[in-house]
């Protein structure tokens, strides 16, 4: 009896020693997937006992397509294999790829502590190299932009048809989609309104939006419109194209156009005294005399001061919008972004800066641009953000100077209602 149970503790304390980490990997998502469409690589690990110190997983470049590994929280995992029980952890990197073709995800090597007979131990695991294919012949050939559940609602902060010359009215538009990443998004064609001023704000996005048990993201785009004029003024409707990944179909979401209507800035008239009439005092004559010039004096001051509110507004409003237009303020926000932020969110500011002057990525615009040092830093970037090179550092001070004095070539027809796809061949708050 002693002697049976002594080799079952024998039998399970060798199957203990014998156990070594180990991971696991699977495409979620693959099938008919388009150019644009994300797909999630989802990567468990697995160690004996319980972790030391957590996996580290690398960012890892792929050809033709964007990797980023979104900002969420690892699930833990528990599995009893050969009566050995692991602990493990579960990560998801987004993948997008920008073109038709087969695709090979490298070896992906990560970085772990375990614990072995109650001593911590680094060790390494690697996961093999997965295959996938984009397109087919009933998907579409060139990037789109693809999601689940897109939803676009606006709204404003006034009753556009109560406005008076002056006013401020702003739109809220907001793009809420599954399956996909904020920074994905792509703006809106807002078109332009006759007659009224229009100043569109940096967009605000969200991801781990929370709905209906699901987990969305969201880009919020404010346009403010402005009018010195009384009329009637038509803001376009809005029409915004997607590609549909569970029905596999191209999609239009829309907006309905918005009559505006703007009324002349009101001024109010004076009421006159009421004076009583008092014979026979030549006193009170002349205080009834001196009440009406007041009087008067006093409406022709009102009546100046509305007249000149409304301009004054406009005035003020056009100024505001100039200077928010302004390069010099742009370049002031990207400067502090680049002084302040973490490197993603300097990426990411690169890459507005560029989307800003026509250019779909920062390749493009340095490409046009020429400045040597501006490349060699957003190289280094690149490979620090989408390469898991450690040991590099970026010179913000360089990037400041240089973006300073080398500002982008404005090409509207280089426009793209895309946002890029590929910060590796491209570029290199936000690549996640």
């Amino acid at each position: 009896m002693i002697r049976s149970a002594l080799l079952l503790w024998l039998f399970i304390l060798g199957n203990a020693l014998a156990a070594e980490p180990f991971a696991r990997a699977a495409i979620e998502g693959n099938g008919d997937v388009v150019p644009g469409q994300q797909l999630r690589l989802t990567v468990d690990v697995f160690v004996p006992d319980f972790f030391t110190s957590p996996p580290q997983f690398p960012l890892f470049a792929v050809p033709n397509a964007m990797v980023t590994l979104p900002d969420e929280r690892g699930f833990n995992l528990t599995q009893t294999i050969d009566g050995v029980q692991y602990s493990g952890i579960r990560r998801s990197y987004a993948v997008v790829p920008e073109a038709s073709g087969p695709y090979t995800l490298p070896d992906i090597p990560i970085e772990l502590g375990y614990s072995v007979g109650g001593k911590p131990t680094k060790a390494t695991v690697t996961i093999p190299g997965i295959s996938f294919k984009v397109g087919g012949s009933s998907l579409p050939d060139q990037p789109v932009f693809a999601a689940d559940g897109l939803t676009i609602e606006q709204s404003f902060d006034r009753d556009p048809s109560k406005l008076k010359a002056g006013d401020a009215l702003s739109r809220i538009i907001a793009i809420t989609a599954l399956d996909t990443q904020a920074m994905m998004i792509p703006p809106v064609e807002l078109g332009h309104t006759s007659g009224l001023q229009q100043y569109v704000k940096p967009p605000k996005i969200e991801d781990g939006i929370d709905i209906n048990r699901e987990t969305a993201s969201r880009r919020t785009e404010t346009i403010v419109y402005t009018a010195a004029a009384a009329g009637t003024f038509d803001i376009p409707a809005v029409s915004y194209p997607w590609f549909d990944v569970d029905s596999k179909a191209e999609k239009t979401a829309a907006l309905p156009d918005v009559k505006v209507s703007v009324s002349p800035a009101s001024v109010k008239e004076a009421i006159a005294p009421q004076l009583s009439e008092e014979a026979g005092s030549s006193s009170r004559q002349g205080s009834i005399w001196l009440i009406a010039a007041i009087a008067m004096a006093l409406a022709i001051a009102v009546f100046i001061v509305r007249w000149l509110a409304p301009r004054f507004a406009a005035w003020r409003s056009k100024r505001r919008d100039l200077w928010h237009n302004s390069r010099s303020y742009r370049l002031r926000q990207i400067t502090q972004t680049i002084e302040a932020g973490n490197e993603t969110a300097v990426y990411a500011a690169l890459q507005a800066w560029a989307s800003e002057f026509g250019y779909r990525t920062i390749a493009d615009w340095l490409a046009k641009e020429g400045s040597p040092v501006l490349k060699q830093q957003a190289d280094l970037l690149e490979r620090k953000l989408f390469a898991a090179q450690v040991g590099l550092k970026i010179d913000r001070a360089a990037i400041a100077t240089a973006l300073a004095r080398h500002g982008p070539v404005i090409d509207e027809k280089k426009r793209s209602s895309l946002p890029p796809l590929n910060p590796v061949a491209a570029d290199g708050t936000d690549a996640a």
